[in-house]
């Protein structure tokens, strides 16, 4: 399935959701700029809570995996779909590299997040909350958010894509008390390649209009 933009994949997401969930109190929340635009849909679609997790994946040189993520909170988690021998040895060969990129991530996100962080706790206690990302490959940034989350009480855990790769999907089921997938792949390409129209605003763009919602729910 291809899709001509994140807009109208949000709003097949949507489509799906909004008899389930239109009375409820969710928050959507992004994992990326491209899911943020389409988590937009879901939350118009849903009257509820959007904003966004900042997390940056630290990829494996030469490699197309991750070793993990950092979140907004400065928590790294490594890829849970490693086994712990797997990552003993990506560690010990990359151990310089890898807290070098974890400071650098960490300095990034720190600097996106500017005048006010995006998300707070208290926003999401007890609410339903979706998970959205355009694409899912690999379970970096979702390890991160759900650590992100373990604290928070909240009522329910939804994740929503349109597309994501058959390896992050049996991760996913695992994870979610609910998951919504337009499409699966058994071989998972470019995340960008499932979209004919691939316009996304810049980090730094979407953080601010996410503060700006934010200080307009406040």
């Amino acid at each position: 399935m291809y899709f001509e933009s994140r807009e109208e994949a949000g709003q097949k997401l949507a489509a799906q959701m909004f008899e389930r969930y239109r009375y409820e109190n969710c928050a959507v929340v992004a994992l990326s700029d491209g899911g943020v635009v389409v988590g937009e849909q879901i939350a118009a679609a849903l009257h509820s809570i959007l904003t966004m997790l900042l997390v940056e994946s630290i990829d494996i040189p030469g490699e197309s995996a991750s070793f993990g993520a950092v979140s907004q909170d400065g928590s790294f988690s490594y890829d849970s779909s490693f086994s712990e021998g797997e990552m003993a040895e990506y560690t010990s060969e990359y151990h310089g590299y890898l807290d070098e990129q974890k400071r650098e991530a960490f300095q990034k996100i720190n600097r996106l997040l500017g005048d006010g962080g995006l998300i707070d706790h208290e926003m999401l206690r007890d609410h339903v909350v979706i998970l959205v990302a355009d694409g899912f490959n690999s379970g970096a940034a979702l390890d991160a958010a759900i650590d992100f989350l373990k604290p928070i009480r909240i009522s329910r855990l939804v994740i929503a894509a349109p597309v994501a790769s058959v390896q992050a999907v049996d991760k996913l089921h695992m994870l979610a008390d609910e998951l919504h997938i337009l499409d699966v792949k058994d071989n998972y390409l470019d995340t960008n390649h499932y979209y004919n129209q691939n316009t996304i605003p810049s980090h730094e763009e979407t953080v601010a209009k996410i503060n700006k919602i934010v200080l307009n729910w406040r």
